[in-house]
Formats: C-alpha cells, sequence, structure tokens
C-alpha cells in the first residue's frame, strides 16, 4: 500500500511523533514495508490449521499445598532492635 507524505505526517501526528522532514521518507519507506508484511500475512492460506493457545501440549505438574517451615515469627522478632506486640517497631521518619 503505497503512502504518500501528508499520510505518514497524519499517522505521525495520530501517534504524538515529531518527525522531521528528512527523516519523512525513511519513515514512509518503513510503514510501506510494515503494511506489505501484513498484507502478505492475511494472504497466507490457513484454512488446514486448527487454532493453537500454545504450540505444545504441556501440562504443568502440581505439588501438594504443604507447609514446609512453621511460624517462626517470635524468633524473627527476638533479632529485631525492638519489636512490640508482635510488630517491629522502627523510628519515625514522618513528621
Amino acid at each position: 500500500m503505497p503512502l504518500d507524505p501528508a499520510a505518514v505526517r497524519h499517522i505521525a501526528r495520530l501517534a504524538r511523533l515529531a518527525v522531521a522532514e528528512d527523516r519523512l521518507e525513511g519513515l514512509r519507506s518503513d510503514l510501506e514495508r510494515v503494511l506489505h508484511l501484513f498484507d502478505d500475512l492475511a494472504a497466507a492460506n490457513v484454512d488446514n490449521f486448527a487454532p493453537l493457545a500454545h504450540p505444545h501440549d504441556q501440562s504443568l505438574g502440581l505439588r501438594d499445598d504443604v507447609v514446609g517451615e512453621g511460624d517462626r515469627s517470635d524468633e524473627l522478632l527476638a533479632l529485631a532492635p525492638s519489636a512490640q506486640g508482635g510488630y517491629f517497631l522502627v523510628p519515625k521518619v514522618i513528621e
């Protein structure tokens, strides 16, 4: 699909891009290549292909939801410089 410079300026404005005049021709060429690629993809015959969510049929092995470590909050609170009521106490930083 051939694009004229006005169309490229319009696309750039819609995308909120500032494009210098000297870069306009390169951008036009790149956009035409992208549109040509989309035309090629649209023309591909995919009638005999079943839609796939993923190319590999994989199932994840699930593990049992088991607690591996018990409650260590008392041990961890003992390491804190100060604690009260099961919470770490920290210095006030906001006045």
